[in-house]
């Protein structure tokens, strides 16, 4: 049977990121996607100017009917918008026994645009952070999980250790926005600190890397691969996705998920 991988999260009109870009993604890596839609938002390269969300249960009532008929062996989280989604998705990830679960902590766009109302946040932290496999936040989405700053490596390390007391089994600090030669992930376990290194890939076209990457993690689990392989294997992508994204519209770019059948590998 094809692996089977779940998206909750928000639409992007634009294609770029959120729904379109998870399951995008998904094909990519030859999984099933399936998706539990928490919000439309309107939006393309140059911003989102508005957004609005779908009722809660609803949104529950999506993870129960996919989980219930086709199955669900990994999912992932975005854009949860709210504190009645947010605690919508919590319950219907514990009744669906989803444990495969990656959560990216969706707090702003790529252009600044708020995506989670701050009512939110600690729903987040209490209810999904301990239902998570795995936390994928970047430097500016750590800093407000962990409150403190996250501007050099050693501030990754301490965010993720402080995140991953939260309850989650894994933390994945990303370092795009950290100063280094090279773009390096702090992912931390119950078993230490594993820092991944990537080359740090100039370009102005980098909407959707978090989705992608977020995406990429849930569709290797649901494959069946290992925590660590499954982030080093995501982490790949997005870097050759980055290498070839696309100069789509008057703004901030998509990155490319079909790099790879492009590029003939």
């Amino acid at each position: 049977m094809i692996p089977r991988a779940l998206t909750i999260a928000g639409s992007d009109s634009g294609g770029g990121a959120g729904i379109q870009q998870d399951l995008k993604t998904f094909q990519a890596h030859g999984v099933w996607g399936m998706s539990a839609i928490t919000a439309v938002t309107v939006q393309n390269t140059i911003g989102v100017s508005g957004f609005v969300e779908l009722p809660a249960d609803t949104v529950a009532a999506q993870i129960e009917a996919v989980a219930s008929d086709i199955g669900v062996d990994a999912a992932k989280t975005g854009m949860l918008a709210n504190a009645a989604i947010v605690e919508a998705v919590a319950g219907a990830v514990r009744d669906a026994e989803i444990d495969r679960l990656v959560v990216d902590p969706v707090f702003i766009s790529k252009h600044g645009d708020p995506l989670l109302r701050s009512d939110a946040v600690d729903a987040l932290r209490s209810q999904i952070l301990p239902l998570a496999l795995i936390v994928t936040p970047n430097a500016h989405e750590a800093a407000e999980l962990a409150g403190a700053s996250v501007k050099t490596r050693a501030d990754q390390v301490e965010s993720a250790r402080a995140i991953l007391a939260l309850g989650p089994r894994a933390v994945l600090v990303k370092g795009g926005h950290v100063d280094g030669r090279e773009a390096v992930d702090v992912l931390a376990t119950a078993d230490g600190v594993v820092e991944i290194a990537g080359p740090r890939i100039d370009s102005p076209n980098t909407h959707g890397t978090g989705c992608m990457l977020s995406a990429g993690i849930a569709a290797c689990l649901a494959k069946g691969m290992h925590l660590e392989a499954a982030v080093r294997e995501s982490k790949l992508f997005v870097t050759g996705a980055i290498e070839h994204s696309l100069a789509i519209g008057k703004g901030i770019g998509p990155v490319n998920p079909s790099w790879r059948l492009e590029a003939g590998e």
